[in-house]
């Protein structure tokens, strides 16, 4: 049993490297975090989600949020994205149940 908490161990934080197992869902939040990607560039990449105004109106208004924040503050909301997300996929991985969104 110590040699399977081990290897465990040893694999645990390889699998956290692995990233979200949702390459959609991280491409949302590295655009919405890139001081480089406009709120107009943002709406156009999740059109497909917001077809309505209000929806519109909701991701620019989330885009604009990041924009105004400093290069420190995105940096650790990307490091906790990636901590939030690999503990979801880890605490849901036996019990076959995910909170994450759909990929496609």
């Amino acid at each position: 049993m110590k040699l399977l908490r081990v290897l465990v161990l040893i694999a645990l934080p390889l699998y956290c490297l692995a990233g979200s197992g949702c390459p959609f869902l991280e491409e949302v939040v590295n655009k919405a975090i890139s001081p480089e990607v406009s709120v107009s560039e943002y709406q156009n990449f999740l059109q497909d989600f917001a077809q309505t105004t209000d929806k519109k109106e909701a991701l620019a208004d989330v885009k604009q949020c990041f924009l105004n924040q400093s290069n420190e503050t995105l940096h650790n909301y990307a490091e906790m994205m990636v901590i939030t997300v690999s503990s979801d996929v880890l605490s849901n991985h036996g019990a076959g149940t995910s909170r994450l969104y759909v990929c496609h």
